[in-house]
């Protein structure tokens, strides 16, 4: 009871820095496919893009920004509530590992130059609710709730590494690298979960995954419905 109260605080104080988390996430991160030193140039003239599917390129960078902003502010509401419990430096481990996901997918909307979905500030409050309410059932809640959003997510990446290798894969070879070590992350953080009994809430595995599934859907539906628009509203 005494979690569940300090939860209302920790939300509003997890919603006065979120802006916060989105200008940190702007520093680079080093990934170890790329060349010491290098990073991701921004596509500045309309011929850098005219090679690439933009509409395919745009959805996968859109949803992705938004999965890993999602996932940095569920870890934020397991730390609100789990932080200085045994679990804690587990929790900010895999955390910390997020944050690097969400700097590099930050470098790549600018690259591309895509606009982020409209439903970041959902996926603040919702990502960190999540956290915190599956952390209010103790570290194996919590590591459930992991196990649940990675898999997930796992399997959306999987689905885009397809998709690329569908379109070209020579062609879109450096995202699909960073996807692929974002996957694998995912993947290290399922593993996890399960080698600290998230089994034992294995009922509560297809609720979390079905949140996520649906919270993806939404995203795309709704960007697709934005873009309709503004397209009429240009004729």
């Amino acid at each position: 009871m005494a979690a569940a109260g300090a939860l209302a605080p920790a939300l509003r104080c997890s919603l006065g820095r979120h802006r916060a988390l989105s200008r940190a996430a702007g520093r680079r991160g080093r990934w170890p496919f790329l060349a010491e030193g290098a990073s991701l140039r921004p596509c500045s003239t309309r011929a850098a893009l005219d090679g690439i599917n933009k509409a395919v390129v745009d959805r996968i960078i859109r949803v992705d920004h938004a999965g890993e902003y999602g996932a940095n502010r569920i870890y934020a509401g397991q730390m609100a509530v789990l932080g200085r419990s045994a679990a804690g430096p587990l929790i900010q481990q895999m955390w910390n590992q997020e944050k690097d996901h969400l700097r590099k997918f930050n470098e790549l909307m600018i690259a591309y130059r895509v606009r982020p979905t409209v439903l970041l500030p959902f996926w603040n409050v919702a990502g960190f609710i999540l956290g915190a309410g599956s952390s209010l059932l103790g570290k194996k809640g919590a590591m459930a709730c992991t196990v649940a959003v990675e898999e997930s997510i796992s399997d959306h990446y999987n689905n885009q590494i397809r998709t690329l290798m569908e379109e070209d894969p020579e062609k879109y070879k450096e995202l699909m690298q960073i996807i692929k070590q974002c996957r694998d992350d995912e993947l290290e953080h399922h593993d996890i979960g399960l080698e600290h009994d998230a089994e034992r809430f294995f009922i509560l595995r297809s609720p979390w995954m079905s949140f996520v599934s649906v919270t993806v859907m939404i995203t795309n539906l709704l960007q697709c419905l934005l873009c309709s628009a503004s397209v009429i509203m240009r004729l």
